[in-house]
């Protein structure tokens, strides 16, 4: 009796959990605008009206919307590069890196070929996802081979792969006296779906989530890389090859960073200058700890930073307020989700959620 008693604890405690583990992204939204809101106040403005202009700017239309998407579709990709790397136990940090060297290769590729059309978007977007691939390798082999921590190396090549690009933007592929790259052919650039500015290249990120959600959570290669994340020990003594494995994650979350910044580039940005690829690395790493790793969720998440972005000129230009106040509020909702789960997965709290779950179970097999 008293195992029955147990079972039934513990499955509700890890039925608590996962609600709570669902809820603290929405409390965390939540907490980060009443704390964005009492800022907005602090200045002398209305929150609730900065708030109105904030999402009508960004949700209010369609086309609205689809400015919105275009702003979440880089963070797409490197959420989901960095959810799937960190599936599989190691942290991909060097996903801006990898978006840069996608999008430099992508236009070297087309400047120095010169291919126009399809053919010309295609290659150019396979050649971006390679060179991405190859260069998360990097940092894969060298955890493999020397032991080196990988959030060290990729970080670090994040700086080699902004270094570079300055050098092509400034030096090797200059336009006239401007220090950035001539713009790609308009027969390269991603089409836009007519009545709506956005690209095609937001429906390949949209679908690119569906695809990594299927593999993650359905395949036998998913489980592979589940398994190791969970543990990599018990994962080799039942005969998981977990170097290769390790750097196959890096390979595929580098490819899927790599795509992001070709399709960056195809779709919006149309030429490599400074400030290219800044700060999407690290932001899809958060976005991918906010969404505890789920690759649909990381698509909710990342839509929601970008309708952030799209609407903050409309509550700067509505109520005068500085579009620093919707960083403010990112910020706080990375803090808040990341403190949450901490505080999920403290023993004090484990414990306290299983004793719930063992009470409930045992208050309704004495009813019964």
């Amino acid at each position: 009796m008293a195992k029955k008693f147990d079972s039934k604890g513990a499955a509700r405690g890890m039925a608590r959990e996962r609600t709570l583990t669902i809820l603290v992204p929405i409390i965390s939204v939540l907490l980060a605008l009443v704390v964005g809101g009492i800022v907005i106040a602090c200045l002398g403005k209305n929150p609730i009206q900065g708030y109105a202009l904030l999402f009508s700017g960004s949700l209010g239309t369609p086309q609205k919307f689809a400015s919105s998407l275009v702003s979440a579709c880089p963070l797409i990709f490197t959420a989901l590069a960095a959810a799937f790397a960190y599936r599989c136990g190691v942290f991909n940090l060097g996903g801006e890196g990898q978006f840069i060297m996608g999008a430099v290769s992508a236009i070297v590729f087309l400047l120095v070929t010169g291919i126009e059309g399809i053919a010309g978007t295609v290659l150019a977007i396979l050649v971006g996802t390679v060179v991405g691939a190859l260069w998360a390798a990097l940092p894969g082999i060298m955890k493999i081979t020397r032991g080196l921590n990988e959030m060290i190396t990729s970080i670090m090549l994040n700086y080699v792969a902004t270094l570079f690009m300055g050098f092509i933007y400034t030096n090797a592929f200059r336009d006239g006296g401007n220090p950035q790259t001539p713009s790609v052919a308009d027969s390269v650039m991603l089409a836009k779906i007519p009545g709506f500015r956005i690209h095609t290249g937001v429906i390949l990120a949209i679908v690119l989530g569906l695809v990594v959600a299927y593999v993650i959570s359905k395949t036998s290669f998913g489980f592979k890389i589940r398994a190791v994340g969970l543990n990599p020990l018990a994962s080799k003594v039942n005969g998981f090859n977990v170097k290769f494995l390790v750097v196959a994650a890096f390979v595929i979350s580098g490819a899927i960073a790599g795509m992001g910044g070709a399709v960056e580039l195809l779709g919006k940005q149309h030429r490599l200058m400074s400030g290219f690829g800044s700060g999407f690395g690290f932001d899809g790493v958060a976005i991918a700890l906010i969404a505890q790793l789920n690759p649909l969720a990381s698509l909710l998440v990342a839509i929601f930073f970008g309708a952030l972005t799209t609407g903050a000129s409309s509550m700067q230009v509505g109520i005068m307020v500085p579009t620093a106040i919707v960083e403010i509020i990112r910020a706080l909702i990375i803090i808040f989700s990341v403190a949450g789960v901490a505080l999920i997965k403290l023993p004090k709290i484990q414990a306290l959620i299983q004793q719930m779950g063992s009470g409930k179970a045992k208050k309704e097999e004495v009813n019964a």
